[in-house]
């Protein structure tokens, strides 16, 4: 039997056998993940903001001292700059563990939950989403790419 042409690519379609459960679970196992991605963008932002900041700070000193406000730019300078942000750690070791824990294990449970259950298909749920929604035959809902409606 040739392959489907107003529809998902293979990719994108439901293995037989595979029950709506299944794939709204997967979907929202996926829907969590994207969720994780999302977060994980936020924690490079406060990596990327704190060191920004911290090197700021060279700038506050040396303006402090400028200004004769030694005892501040002391301060600042011993206290502040290259403190770490939480115990024993500077942003990029919380990015590193983050990564090599939490994040690591989330997509690797959302990989082998695709490949037992769905032959490691991926985002199934918002497929059969698009196909429910979207108007066959009509200029810009086509089922994928190149295919003209």
């Amino acid at each position: 039997m040739g392959e489907q042409v107003d529809g998902p690519d293979e990719a994108h379609r439901r293995p037989a056998g595979v029950s709506d459960a299944t794939v709204e679970a997967l979907g929202k196992l996926s829907e969590a993940l994207e969720t994780v991605e999302r977060a994980r963008g936020h924690l490079y932002s406060m990596h990327q903001l704190i060191g920004h900041a911290d090197l700021m700070l060279d700038d506050a000193v040396e303006l402090f001292r400028s200004a004769g406000q030694h005892e501040i730019a002391d301060r600042v300078g011993r206290d502040l700059l290259g403190r770490n942000v939480i115990s024993g750690r500077w942003t990029f070791q919380i990015v590193e563990d983050f990564d090599d824990g939490y994040y690591a294990l989330f997509r690797e449970v959302d990989r082998q939950a695709r490949d037992a259950l769905v032959g490691g298909r991926r985002h199934l749920y918002e497929a059969e989403m698009k196909e429910r929604r979207r108007s066959r035959g009509r200029p810009g809902h086509e089922a994928r790419p190149g295919t003209g409606g």
